[in-house]
């Protein structure tokens, strides 16, 4: 990696020369939403993102062990020189130098203490940041797909994580350079072309399918996957109907898994995907609101605009005067 990028990323942080004076363990006020008896073990974004972002990155904390945690976000961690230990869903995992690991909500994350010249580099993204990401991406069934679909859900699906050790592919490192890049230097449009980036990134990994070490999924897990696939890419005319006509499954089967693995119906994802979309379209573009509905699936206006109120609290119109 660059050397100028290197020893930015080096740089002691306040955290860091707190522990080399003394302190035994982790700035918990930096990480966790406020517990006063300190059993929260979730990692909150709003400690870790600032100002709303969708995506940021921060060194690694090295000197100490992190104990056993998750996120309520999706988190990729990049080796760019040295070494990492890492308990992941309690299986060990070394990272070397130019390996990728990608955690989605559900998976928990323990490190043991790292040295001065162990240089990691930790994304932290919100799933909202993958909206643009995922439609470019190919279709057809693949490990990195399959565990960006996972991060859409709040319920543990299992194969929450994917390790990549793709330190000789120079396409991945010169993209991974090129983020980190993007990230510390924050110029305009970062978030746009970090999802290009990204969608890149994805591309290479894709290829090296042979390389991703994915825990095994159960014939619910990769069905509950293929459905919010489904429903992420063909949102517009969704059908369970379809779907499980295209699976050989009964409804009621496909019903009791889809509330077992997701605590929904259905018919809720599908209305949240389409007002996630509602609600992007509103505020990045200047489609009418009756466009905006036929665009997501909803002939009948006042259906849609019932949906949305429902769902935000508020009418398309208003949505859109805040948002703007």
């Amino acid at each position: 990696m660059n050397t100028d990028l290197i020893n930015r990323l080096s740089v002691l942080t306040h955290e860091e020369k707190e522990l080399l004076n003394g302190h035994k363990s982790i700035d918990r006020s930096l990480y966790y939403a406020p517990d006063k008896d300190e059993k929260n073990t979730v990692i909150d974004y709003a400690k870790v993102l600032d100002n709303g972002k969708l995506i940021d990155i921060r060194p690694h904390t090295r000197f100490v062990h992190f104990p056993k945690h998750s996120h309520n976000y999706i988190e990729f961690v990049y080796m760019c020189q040295g070494s990492t230990r890492h308990l992941i869903d309690d299986q060990p995992i070394t990272l070397m130098e130019g390996d990728l690991l990608f955690m989605n909500q559900h998976a928990t994350q323990e490190i043991l203490p790292a040295g001065k010249d162990d240089i990691a580099v930790n994304f932290m993204i919100r799933p909202q940041f993958f909206d643009d990401v995922l439609p470019k991406l190919s279709t057809e069934n693949n490990p990195l797909r399959d565990f960006l679909i996972s991060c859409l859900t709040d319920k543990d699906m299992g194969g929450n994580y994917l390790y990549f050790p793709v330190s000789n592919m120079l396409p991945v490192q010169n993209l991974m350079e090129n983020l980190i890049w993007i990230m510390l230097n924050n110029p305009s449009y970062t978030r746009n072309l970090a999802q290009q980036s990204m969608t890149l990134l994805f591309d290479h990994l894709v290829e090296q399918a042979r390389n991703i070490r994915v825990p095994e999924n159960s014939y619910e897990q990769n069905l509950i996957i293929k459905l919010l696939n489904y429903i992420e890419t063909d949102y517009k005319g969704a059908a369970l109907s379809d779907f499980i006509q295209a699976n050989n499954v009964d409804i009621y089967t496909m019903g009791r898994i889809i509330k077992k693995n997701t605590g929904a119906t259905f018919k809720d994802l599908l209305i949240q995907k389409r007002m996630k979309m509602a609600a992007y379209l509103l505020s990045n573009t200047s489609l009418s609101t009756v466009d905006i509905s036929i665009v997501i699936g909803y002939e009948n206006t006042s259906y849609f605009h019932r949906l949305f109120r429902s769902t935000f609290g508020m009418t398309p119109k208003e949505y859109r005067n805040k948002a703007q």
